[in-house]
């Protein structure tokens, strides 16, 4: 293979058993006004492969089938490693189920971060059905944010969702390294953003630009007139990860002096509003084992 030209951005892509919204979020890829050098896919899902899907892609493009599922945060991993390998001065991350909101993504990103100095920028994360509303709400304070209108039309420093058209620097991640294998899914962006912020390195979200994602808001339970928010996921193995993780999360630097401000909002939670102590219950058992670094699979 050719060396990749000085500038050159890569883009990463993690799938699994997801091929009609693969070939959707990399046909906004492959239109994009400022061309991806090289186009990574790394599939988590090989017995369903996506091979084709990626072979029928016009630009330069790697294929990279992992045959055991190694999550949100291994695939990322892998794909990020692949490609620093490759030469990319500028790593540029999408997941399956999302897409850029139009072609001038990339090309404002790029904008951004050379004109701000950035290490890392993302886009605005919005509903794919409704792209005035956040797809995720964002907390400012104790008010929470949910439409895009409510953010202002510039930068926003320090804050940023870094799996869904996050755009870093090569040597961010010298820095900051690449998602933790352990994790999974879920926690795995959040856990990345705590080492970007303990790094010192500028980073932030363009306001000038989106990111079209599922909606993530339902998980969201308010309390309080939605002064507090608990995240309660719909089933349990999406509960397991992300209660297990949270609590290795609330154990590292940087997060620890909010560990017991979320034992009373989730004791709050279930015992309070949703009635289930067993629930509350749970959540302690799979945050112990979360700080006691217990990463087993579901």
């Amino acid at each position: 293979m050719e060396p990749l030209p000085e500038g050159a951005v890569v883009a990463v892509v993690v799938t699994r058993h997801r091929r009609e919204l693969l070939a959707e979020s990399l046909k906004v890829i492959e239109a994009q006004t400022r061309p991806v050098d090289h186009l990574i896919v790394v599939d988590n899902g090989p017995d369903k492969p996506a091979r084709d899907v990626v072979e029928a892609y016009s630009l330069p493009a790697t294929y990279l089938p992992s045959h055991r599922n190694l999550g949100g945060a291994g695939g990322f991993a892998l794909g990020m490693l692949h490609a620093l390998a490759l030469g990319a001065e500028w790593v540029w991350l999408a997941d399956d189920d999302g897409r850029p909101a139009d072609e001038h993504v990339l090309q404002v990103l790029l904008d951004e971060a050379r004109q701000r100095d950035l290490a890392e920028v993302s886009p605005m994360v919005v509903n794919i059905d409704a792209p005035e509303r956040l797809a995720f709400p964002l907390r400012r304070g104790l008010t929470w944010k949910r439409s895009s209108a409510e953010l202002g039309t510039d930068f926003l420093p320090g804050i940023a969702s870094l799996m869904n058209g996050a755009l870093f620097r090569a040597s961010t991640l010298e820095v900051t390294g690449v998602p933790d294998l352990r994790l999974f899914f879920r926690g795995d962006e959040v856990e990345l953003h705590r080492r970007l912020v303990r790094s010192g390195l500028p980073f932030g979200t363009s306001l000038r630009t989106a990111y079209l994602h599922p909606n993530g808001s339902d998980e969201f339970k308010p309390m309080l007139g939605g002064r507090f928010h608990a995240q309660d996921p719909e089933n349990d193995v999406k509960r397991y990860y992300t209660y297990r993780n949270r609590g290795y999360l609330l154990s590292q630097p940087g997060m620890r002096k909010i560990g017991a401000l979320e034992v009373l909002r989730f004791g709050l939670y279930f015992v309070g509003v949703k009635r289930d102590p067993k629930a509350f219950a749970q959540w302690l058992r799979l945050v112990r084992q979360g700080r006691r670094e217990r990463f087993f699979r579901y």
